[in-house]
């Protein structure tokens, strides 16, 4: 069948105009299609575009989107020499156990020689490198703070589309708890040893009201006891309603492994009951809140700094630095020429 002006597909007459169109969507589609299908390789391109936030990258998650949303996301964080990456390798192997599959996501500090990932935390977990059910991700920070690296709810979403039963998403661990994963995991665990002085950070950092599970590791050690006693009278001090959850305390020796079992039930634990309160659904939209806010954030800085090829925020910052405007009155101007930008575009099309 021969059409005038186009050409044949799938006995379709087509326009070489609509046909352009949907070769680009299928070539956007094409790592979509393939993590979709279980392809490690494919999910590793998508990651690293991520991280270097290629618009393809940005594209392509377009089309993975709709295909998230079925992990159980598990944050652990802690400071630094806690045991966390340990205690992640003991988890992994654990859920192993119970067939599931497993996704991590590792934020390693950012080198100050390399500007990369010092990879630290795959390198303890490489154990379960030749499971075809683990999928292991290290991240860089790159100078984000809070534990997290940006690009960290776009990864969740990739091993989210791959198929992983559970992700554990461990923080950097840059000298204090960090509560940005609170945000970003369905359950929060907080890993705790005796002798670091756990105790003063947590009433400083506010972990108490972030914190689903506490973990004290290397109980072994002396001082474990009353770091417990000290955290569940902490605890108990908190004002909480009926029906609240109640974060449990879990003693491990990570190195040993033991306790992990105890830890994993109690991850579960807490999962039927955010799931039977309504919380997980909650949790889950705040999550997509911040996701797009973060997003809408990166887009917006993008753009205005594209603007007349840089020249134009350049423009204001010698302005400022001259005392000529002021950053409120600068802000204005951007937001209205930024506006104005938009609308033509959106006229345009």
């Amino acid at each position: 069948m021969i059409c005038p002006g186009g050409v044949v597909y799938n006995l379709i007459c087509l326009s070489p105009t609509v046909i352009v169109v949907r070769a680009k969507i299928e070539t956007k589609m094409g790592l979509t299609k393939k993590i979709l299908a279980g392809d490690v390789s494919a999910a590793a391109r998508l990651i690293s575009g991520l991280e270097d936030e290629t618009p393809d990258a940005l594209d392509e998650m377009s089309h993975l989107y709709p295909h998230t949303g079925k992990a159980y996301v598990v944050g652990i964080t802690g400071s630094p020499g806690a045991g966390k990456s340990t205690l992640t390798s003991n988890l992994i192997g654990h859920f192993r156990t119970q067939a599931m599959t497993v996704g991590v996501i590792a934020v390693d500090p950012t080198s100050a020689f390399t500007g990369g990932a010092i990879l630290g935390d795959r390198i303890r977990m490489q154990e379960h490198g030749a499971d075809k059910g683990v999928f292991i991700r290290s991240l860089a920070t790159r100078g984000w703070v809070g534990g997290l690296a940006r690009a960290t709810l776009g990864v969740i979403r990739v091993m989210d589309a791959l198929g992983k039963d559970i992700i554990l998403v461990e923080t950097v661990g840059s000298g204090q708890i960090e509560i940005d994963i609170t945000r970003a995991a369905d359950s929060t665990v907080v890993v705790l040893m005796p002798g670091a002085g756990d105790e003063i950070q947590m009433m400083k950092a506010g972990i108490l009201e972030a914190a689903d599970i506490f973990v004290i590791n290397k109980a072994d050690r002396g001082g474990a006891d009353a770091l417990k006693t000290n955290l569940e009278t902490m605890l108990m001090m908190k004002t909480q309603s009926a029906g609240t959850w109640q974060p449990g305390i879990v003693l491990t020796e990570a190195i040993y492994d033991r306790g992990t079992v105890e830890l994993a039930a109690e991850i579960f634990r807490h999962r039927e009951h955010l799931t039977a309160h309504g919380e997980l659904a909650k949790r889950r939209k705040a999550r997509v809140k911040l996701e797009l806010m973060e997003t809408l954030e990166s887009y917006l800085k993008d753009y205005i700094h594209d603007i007349d090829k840089g020249d134009y925020l350049e423009n204001f910052v010698d302005a400022l630095s001259e005392g000529k405007t002021d950053p409120l009155s600068a802000t204005r101007e951007i937001t209205s020429r930024l506006a104005g930008d938009l609308c033509r575009r959106h006229d345009d099309k």
